[in-house]
């Protein structure tokens, strides 16, 4: 298994980068968005469904994180969440469902890392699909 190094302390337990990404899946489900943009660099990059909309930094990552139920479609909740990858690059393959997508689909999220912090999150999406969602 490929560990991040951990940067900032030296002497700590290296940790998998799949182990930091399930972690952040879990602190997304609790709401807790500080303990999400901890595992974030400063000068990360969000890039939503369609490729277009990009977040830079991590200020402007948290603050999209107040609104997410907007970004979101009505009713959308996620049924699984699996990692493939561990080390420098980890792909969430993400199974969900909303409102007026009730017999689910998948997308996946690429997470790029920069030691033991995500320097970029990609959402892959059928883009289609999502824009039909709302």
């Amino acid at each position: 298994m490929l560990t991040a190094a951990n940067t900032e302390n030296p002497n700590a337990q290296t940790v998998s980068t799949a182990e930091i990404v399930q972690r952040g899946w879990d602190a997304v489900a609790r709401g807790d968005w500080d303990a999400l943009t901890a595992d974030y660099i400063q000068d990360m990059i969000f890039v939503m469904p369609g490729q277009t909309d990009v977040l830079e930094g991590k200020a402007a990552f948290r603050d999209a994180l107040d609104n997410l139920g907007a970004a979101l479609p009505a009713g959308f909740a996620i049924s699984s969440i699996r990692q493939i990858g561990d080390g420098a690059e980890v792909v969430s393959v993400v199974d969900w469902a909303c409102d007026r997508v009730p017999d689910g689909s998948q997308l996946a999220v690429l997470f790029r890392f920069e030691g033991d912090k995500v320097q970029e999150e990609r959402w892959f999406v059928d883009t289609e699909q999502w824009k039909a969602a709302f």
